[in-house]
Order: structure tokens, then sequence, then C-alpha cells
């Protein structure tokens, strides 16, 4: 596997972080700070047993990542979303923003299960994203706003479209 990312960011290989011997890398911003964990050999498979008010703030097809002979209403797409109290003012377990890779359908309604960050990369499944936080992810605007709205005005940053376009350009190693 393989992906771009911003040439003052680095990537940091901590061997042994993953438990089924799969791959594990962190990538950290030119401050040092977190932006995205990839992982692969996770076991996928999750149970929705509540549902919370959520907010679609970016989402796009992942073609390139599609297994051959299965249907592209389970491709993999980029994501980022929001699920929770809107005038929460902070992140909880209940309100949290993420973005990354998904085979979850995009969501309809008002109402959505937890947010689900894995997808299907052989033999088993990864992660490549991570939660906003505003403590990592620089965001504009009043600091006292409402977590929500932090996330929705991060969309608008520099850090953030660094971000989107590494995750999407992930793509298998030739």
């Amino acid at each position: 596997m393989t992906f771009d990312y911003p040439g003052d960011w680095t990537i940091v290989d901590p061997a042994g972080k993953s438990p089924l011997g799969g791959e594990h890398v962190d990538v950290l911003n030119a401050a040092g700070k977190p932006m995205a964990v990839l992982e692969t050999r996770i076991v996928t498979g999750s149970e929705c047993i509540q549902q919370y008010p959520f907010a679609v703030l970016d989402s796009e097809p992942m073609t390139a990542l599609a297994e051959k002979g299965v249907a592209d209403g389970n491709a993999p797409r980029f994501m980022f979303e929001i699920r929770g109290d809107a005038l929460a003012p902070a992140r909880t377990a209940e309100t949290i923003a993420a973005y990354g890779i998904t085979m979850v359908p995009e969501e309809i309604g008002t109402l959505a299960c937890p947010i689900f960050l894995l997808f299907r990369w052989p033999p088993s499944g990864a992660v490549f994203g991570a939660g906003y936080d505003p403590a990592n992810n620089t965001t504009p605007g009043d600091p006292s706003l409402p977590y929500w709205e932090k996330a929705k005005l991060y969309v608008e940053t520099g850090e953030y479209r660094n971000i989107r376009r590494m995750i999407t350009s992930l793509r298998p190693s030739k």
C-alpha cells in the first residue's frame, strides 16, 4: 500500500503496535500532532445498537479500493461525519466527528449508527483516519463554539484538505 502526504509531515512506524501482525503507521503534522492512523489486519464487523443525530461534512467514493466482483454500494468511501449532540461543547463518547475510509453506505434520515472507520484490505480489514480533536486539528473560529461547529469550520482549512488528499490517495502498491 502507498499514499501521498505533505512533505513536512512525518510517518512513524512504531514496531509491534499492530497486534495481528499487520502494518501500523501514525501520520504526524509538522508540529508533531497526530493527523491519522493507518493500520491493516483489523478484524471488521460491528453491530448498531444505538443511533445518534448525525451530519455528513464530506464524502467521496474511493473506487481505487473497490474489490473486483463486489457491488459498488459496498465500495470504500472517504468520509468526514459527526454524531451526537449538536450543542455539546466538546467531544464525548456520544458526540464525535471522524474522518477516514469506511465501507458503511452513506446514512440517510436523521439518525445514524456510530462512526465505523473500517474497510476491507486483504486478508482482513484496515483503518485509515482519525477522530477530529480541536486540540490536535488546527481549527479557526471562537474556541467556545460547540464541537459540531468547530468540525464544520475545520473542513475549510488547509490542514483538512491535506488530510483528505492524503487519505484519498491510498492505493494498493504495484
